[in-house]
């Protein structure tokens, strides 16, 4: 069995402490003497010593008159304030009263301006005015509107493209009509019995044609701006 080299010394020093500790703490302790004795109030916390200042730092600036200030006297007005104040309440406007606003049949009352009932924002200087950001949002967008209309315009010329003026697309549009009474007035006289292979090809033929130029009318009337290619 593994025996430590260092036994003997480990026994040798642990016997020869062994009996300092046998109480609680070390063997030999210093007493207190006894004219460190604990004094009344000695263990609460203890203020730093105050500094002396000059009585200009010390005092502040008050806006009463001090004890040691003194009225000067001799002092005297000769107006007369009874005349005065008896001009003033003569001469002066009357006060108005403010007009108020009851509620309530208790007479509950509340100012009629801060009530929200009067119509003060008639009176400003912008009513009615178009705020500036809407403005400046109806400009930009007119802007792009017009900037993307260049650009169709400019590739529909690259493509050999023409734009229908306004009197144009009327006398189309006049036109289409025109054709659709008429092929309405030749499908009107057809006979009611459509018995035979003709009449039937035939009136297939006139619905086509009226279903076609009704179409036509719609899309033109429901686009104000048509482009067509030059031929």
């Amino acid at each position: 069995r593994y025996i430590s080299t260092f036994r003997p010394l480990v026994k040798r020093e642990a016997a020869k402490n062994k009996a300092q500790w046998k109480t609680m703490g070390p063997a030999k302790v210093g007493m207190p003497s006894p004219k460190n004795f604990l004094h009344k109030h000695s263990k609460e916390p203890k203020c730093p010593p105050r500094k002396k200042e000059q009585d200009s730092e010390k005092l502040p600036a008050l806006s009463v008159p001090r004890r040691t200030d003194h009225p000067v006297m001799g002092i005297q007005s000769k107006k007369n304030f009874i005349k005065t104040n008896a001009v003033a309440a003569i001469t002066g406007a009357p006060k108005k009263p403010q007009p108020i606003s009851v509620d309530r049949r208790q007479g509950d009352k509340y100012l009629l301006e801060t009530s929200g009932l009067v119509p003060k924002y008639i009176k400003k200087k912008n009513y009615g005015v178009t705020p500036k950001y809407v403005t400046k949002r109806n400009e930009e967008v007119k802007r792009a509107q017009e900037k993307y209309e260049a650009s169709i315009l400019e590739n529909l010329k690259k493509r050999a493209m023409k734009r229908l003026s306004d009197e144009e697309r009327m006398n189309l549009l006049q036109g289409l009509k025109k054709n659709w009474d008429e092929v309405y007035r030749q499908f009107q006289r057809l006979p009611v019995q459509t018995d035979t292979l003709p009449r039937k090809r035939n009136k297939e033929k006139l619905e086509t044609q009226m279903k076609q130029l009704e179409h036509d009318i719609e899309v033109i009337e429901k686009h104000k701006v048509i482009y067509i290619a030059d031929e």
